[in-house]
């Protein structure tokens, strides 16, 4: 990370709790990456958690005011800042077992009421931090420590719940896309309305040893070779999707 972004970090809790190969890291750098191109006050800035791996990205990383809150609860919990101070820029970051599980009717109401805030999803696919159990975004036939054969279940995709739901802005990228995941952070903050960034981190920890990826540049590459664009995929099949991240601005 630039050495211009710490003056965004508490210096005193490092080394990060993230296991070795850990996206969220990478995603970390992004988001402050993003707040100082953007040139934001980040005394205006509040910054939204509930529990989980991806809940310790900005609590207690960030020198800003934070609330890492009750498990599924981050976005109710931005929702009464917001109404509290509108002028505040509000923005949520917390896991896919956090937004997309017990969070997911917050998600899906603050969407459709299109409140001003950004929500980033750090998701690794996975309860990365309480055992490796099987969540909302896990994919199909992929091992979890509740579906050692395989997940039987369909995912959510996220970025299409969203966008259905009313947000102004959505989009998905990953870390290995890393200019173009910061570039979309800087949109997501510029939006007036609701804004979503589904974020597909890698877990090589709990996710990747799994599914026979058991390091980053495994997990980094897999996404390389399977990411499309979503402009690309609109024109593709579903056979032809199978497999597939698809990344890009959704709305």
């Amino acid at each position: 990370m630039s050495k211009r972004l710490y003056k965004y970090l508490r210096q005193e809790v490092f080394p990060t709790p993230f296991c070795s190969g850990c996206g969220h890291g990478i995603l970390m750098g992004a988001i402050l990456r993003a707040i100082d191109e953007l040139n934001l006050d980040y005394n205006r800035m509040v910054f939204v958690s509930g529990i989980g791996c991806g809940a310790w990205i900005p609590s207690p990383h960030f020198a800003a005011d934070t609330l890492h809150t009750l498990h599924g609860r981050a976005i109710a919990y931005a929702t009464g800042v917001k109404l509290v101070n509108p002028e505040l820029k509000v923005v949520v970051i917390s896991g896919d077992g956090d937004i997309a599980a017990i969070g997911g009717n917050h998600l899906i109401h603050a969407a459709r009421r299109n409140i001003t805030m950004t929500v980033i999803c750090a998701n690794n696919s996975i309860y990365g931090m309480t055992g490796g159990q099987v969540s909302p975004t896990t994919p199909q036939y992929a091992k979890t420590s509740t579906t050692t054969s395989g997940n039987p279940e369909p995912p959510f995709d996220l970025c299409k719940i969203v966008a259905a739901c009313g947000a102004t802005y959505v989009a998905r990228y990953t870390p290995y896309h890393i200019r173009p995941l910061t570039n979309s952070i800087k949109k997501a903050l510029s939006t007036d309305g609701f804004s979503f960034i589904d974020v597909i981190s890698p877990c090589p920890t709990q996710f990747g040893r799994r599914n026979q990826m058991a390091s980053l540049y495994d997990m980094l590459m897999s996404l390389k070779s399977n990411s499309i664009n979503y402009a690309r995929a609109k024109n593709m099949s579903e056979e032809g999707l199978k497999n597939k991240v698809i990344i890009g601005e959704f709305l």
